[in-house]
């Protein structure tokens, strides 16, 4: 079990290598250009350019968990890997992504704005609503990355699993129940709550709905074949 699993973090590790490679070049040569651009803007006008790495990662770890269900699963049942071994291996995997995403992300954000004082450029994170330190954007960001790359691994299953018309009911689902929650007023006195009363404590409760979400998984991933075809 041991070894299976350690066999799996390596080819999950291996096989996103370059994905990252390719999202880590895109984003530090867009920094780069946005960087240039802030010192030739330094004196026109008011001009302010704003930039958030964080949005990026999340997205591509929207990205890594969907894709998890449709191309690295397959291939690991086909060359043996049990059930349990790919839902314990995929945790770990996800849990160390988000890390090293929000370490690296966060790491960099702190270098720039140490070694580049630009007035015409600014990092924007979800942590300046609370104590905007290097720790607290690295837990943010872990707990939210992790939690996007549970809610699309699920997603990519069933997918997966029932097919366009499965996976795509789910989406529908969801959309309709945001728009009605957008035409009767609730989902925006949601979002205001939320914001009057944020805490680190929500994203705590963010990640342990990942926890959960992640757990659900394994109803679809216990029972998965290489021959979805729905």
């Amino acid at each position: 079990m041991g070894k299976q699993i350690r066999g799996l973090l390596y080819f999950f590790t291996t096989d996103i290598r370059h994905a990252f490679i390719i999202f880590w070049t895109i984003l530090l040569s867009t920094l780069s250009v946005s960087l240039i651009a802030a010192y030739v803007l330094i004196n026109v006008g008011e001009t302010k350019m704003i930039f958030t790495l964080s949005i990026a990662v999340y997205i591509f770890c929207g990205f890594i968990g969907f894709l998890t269900a449709k191309e690295r699963i397959p291939f690991s049942i086909k060359v043996g890997a049990t059930r349990k071994n790919l839902f314990v291996s995929l945790g770990i995997f996800f849990l160390g992504l988000a890390i090293v995403k929000a370490l690296l992300s966060n790491t960099l954000q702190l270098i720039m704005e140490r070694m580049f004082h630009v007035e015409t450029i600014a990092f924007i994170h979800p942590a300046q609503l609370l104590t905007n330190s290097w720790l607290t954007r690295v837990l943010i960001d872990t707990t939210v990355m992790f939690f996007i790359l549970s809610v699309m691994f699920l997603l990519g299953l069933l997918f997966y699993k029932y097919g366009l018309f499965g996976g795509g009911s789910v989406v529908g689902v969801a959309v309709i129940v945001l728009l009605l929650g957008l035409a009767q007023g609730w989902l925006v006195d949601l979002i205001i709550d939320v914001y009057q009363s944020l805490s680190m404590m929500l994203f705590y409760q963010i990640f342990f709905i990942g926890v959960v979400l992640y757990g659900v998984s394994w109803m679809f991933l216990r029972r998965i074949t290489i021959a979805n075809t729905k």
